[in-house]
Order: structure tokens, then C-alpha cells, then sequence
């Protein structure tokens, strides 16, 4: 796979000075850069990962790693065989970037894309804006990203022949998704059937559990900032919950994210729902949102119960001193192997 992970990703809105309390108060980000028409912030070594520019809502891009020159002159071949625009940015677009070189295009849907390689590395240390543990990107990239698509057959192919995204599942209820990896990320791209086009959600993964818990406590404060209430996602085991951005789409604050080999891992669909419990989607229609939660009691009513992931430090190793348990768990382990 060509293309390593989510580098950066960038958008519009006439509301800069909310993103600026949004991105550094509230999720923790490092605020570098601001201007009357400009934020950028950082999220750990590279210099930016999040670039908002002052104008009409919209207007995102997303930036995709590669490892070197000849994997990006790979991915632009291919896309003009694919017949894609592709426009190699200029010096000055690179250094607004911080990367060495890339190349622009758009998918399908008309998301616009940035293929880079050469991410520049801040000399001075990440600085978040509250007391987090920091965010896990490094190797996995910053996050994922999940986008509308009114193609989505069309648009799936798209990143899986043409930038070599692999399938990881896909769900047909209570609304059609398929999720893509491109590392050991469960999926760092997702794409949700709606008819119109437009980023839906990006996620952030934080080191510890408590900093999900803080960020919901000061969304709880602030009226009609939750989306989806606190729950674990089905597919790559996300404890997270969903906030309403100052722009026109949300945020999933999560810990615990799966990690998969991405070598000999095997698609299918899953069956019952996006979610193991929790969830709750204010922003769904109220039939969709009773299928949703009819599925997730069927997942309860079958007892299913998933690994946690996490990272050393954070956690105790507790014996249950009950050899029931103990066998409950070894089973629930090796089924999910």
C-alpha cells in the first residue's frame, strides 16, 4: 500500500474564531498559527495537522502519505491512467504544507485530495492546550476520516484500485458504510451511503481513557455540543463520543482504537450495527435511530463482549480470582482473534 496514513487534513469556515476555542480549549490541539484568516494546529511532532482558512463552510482536503518520491510518482501515474486531475503543488504550496513534495486530485465524489511525502518534524515539543496524554498518530497517521458520498460503489473502487486502500468491513444497518485501512489502523477512511457529499465526522484517539472522559464533561456543559453519546464502536473497538464541530460536521473523541494486521486481514460485513452499546445518534431520522438501537440490544441480548486495547502505563493487571471469569474470558478473547 502506497499510502501510509492520514498526514493532515485542512477545511473553510467563517467561524475561526470558534475553531480556535474549539480546537485548543476544548480537544487539546496545539495552536501555531493565527492569522485574521488562518489556524493551524498540531497534534504532535509535525509542524500542523489540522489547516483552517477563513471563507464559506466547506472547501476540506485531505492529505495522504506516502513514504518517498517514488511512491508519490507512483500514485500520480496511476491516477492519470485513472483519468483523475492531477496537479504536482508548487514550492510554496509545499511549504504551506510543510512537506517535501506532493501532488493534488479528486476522487469520484469530489473530494479533493493531497498525496505528499516529506512531512516536516517541529523541533520544539508538542504542547497541548489542556493537561491530555497526547494523541496516538505517529505510524497510524492523525486519525481517520469518515465522508459522505453520493457514489459510493464508485467512489470505494476509486481508493481501492487506484490508491490501493484495502477493505476492512462494511455495514449495511442501519445505514450503509464501508471502512478501509492503510496501516494498522482499523480504518484511517470510511465512506457512509447519504446521498450527498461532505465530510461527516474525523476522529482523534487520545492515550487514556480519562481524557475522553474530561472532554465529555465540558461537552455536557455546553448545550447541544454532543452528537452521538459515549459508546464503543463494533468494528475497531473505539470507546468514543461525537461532538458538533463549529463547522457543518462532527468529531469522534476516542481511546482503545483496534489494531489489525493489515497482511492477512480478512473483510466481512458486520451484522450488528456500528456499535457494541452507547451511541446514541441525536443527528439520525427517528426510524433509523430505533433500528440502531434495536441492533444494539440484540448485541447485548447475545452477551458479546470485546479486548480492550491499551497502552503500557495505563493500565493494572488485576486477576479476577473467579475461574469462571477467567474462562469467560479466555473465550471472548479467542473469538475475537
Amino acid at each position: 500500500m502506497p499510502v501510509q496514513g492520514l498526514g493532515y487534513l485542512g477545511f473553510q469556515t467563517r467561524r475561526l474564531e470558534d475553531w480556535r476555542q474549539f480546537g485548543s480549549s476544548y480537544l487539546g490541539m496545539q495552536l501555531v498559527d493565527k492569522s485574521r484568516s488562518t489556524l493551524a494546529f498540531r497534534m504532535d511532532d509535525r509542524k500542523q495537522r489540522i489547516v483552517i482558512t477563513g471563507g464559506e463552510e466547506g472547501g476540506q482536503f485531505y492529505g495522504w502519505e506516502v513514504a518517498d518520491r517514488a511512491a508519490l510518482d507512483e500514485v500520480a501515474a496511476k491516477l492519470e491512467l485513472y483519468k483523475a486531475p492531477v496537479t504536482w503543488m508548487t514550492r510554496a504550496e509545499c511549504a504551506e504544507r510543510y512537506v517535501t513534495a506532493g501532488v493534488r486530485s479528486k476522487d469520484p465524489t469530489g473530494n479533493a485530495l493531497e498525496i505528499f511525502y516529506g512531512p516536516e518534524i517541529a523541533t520544539d515539543p508538542f504542547k497541548p492546550s489542556r493537561p491530555i496524554s497526547g494523541f496516538r498518530t505517529g505510524p497510524l497517521g492523525m486519525g481517520h476520516v469518515v465522508l459522505m458520498t453520493n457514489r459510493i460503489e464508485e467512489t470505494s473502487r476509486f481508493y481501492e484500485e487506484v490508491l490501493s486502500f484495502r477493505l476492512s468491513d462494511y455495514t449495511l444497518r442501519p445505514f450503509k458504510a464501508y471502512f478501509y485501512h492503510v496501516n494498522a489502523r482499523h480504518h484511517s477512511l470510511a465512506f457512509l451511503d447519504t446521498g450527498k457529499a461532505g465530510m461527516h465526522h474525523m476522529m482523534m484517539e487520545l492515550f487514556s481513557i480519562d481524557d475522553v472522559g474530561h472532554a465529555y464533561d465540558i461537552a455536557l456543559g455546553e448545550n447541544e455540543r454532543i452528537a452521538t453519546t459515549l459508546g464503543r464502536h463494533l468494528n475497531d473497538f473505539m470507546f468514543s463520543f461525537y461532538s458538533r464541530s463549529p463547522s457543518e460536521f462532527f468529531v469522534e473523541y476516542g481511546w482503545g482504537g483496534r489494531n489489525i494486521d493489515p497482511e492477512s486481514w480478512t473483510p466481512e460485513e458486520v451484522t450488528g450495527g456500528p456499535s457494541l452499546w452507547g451511541h446514541e445518534r441525536s443527528w439520525l431520522p427517528p426510524e433509523k435511530r430505533q433500528e440502531a438501537r434495536d441492533l444494539r440490544m440484540k448485541v447485548a441480548d447475545s452477551g458479546m463482549h470485546l479486548p480492550v486495547t491499551v497502552s503500557q502505563g495505563h493500565f493494572f493487571d488485576a486477576s479476577a480470582n473467579c475461574s469462571w471469569f477467567e474462562g469467560f474470558k479466555k473465550s471472548n478473547l479467542d473469538a475475537a482473534e
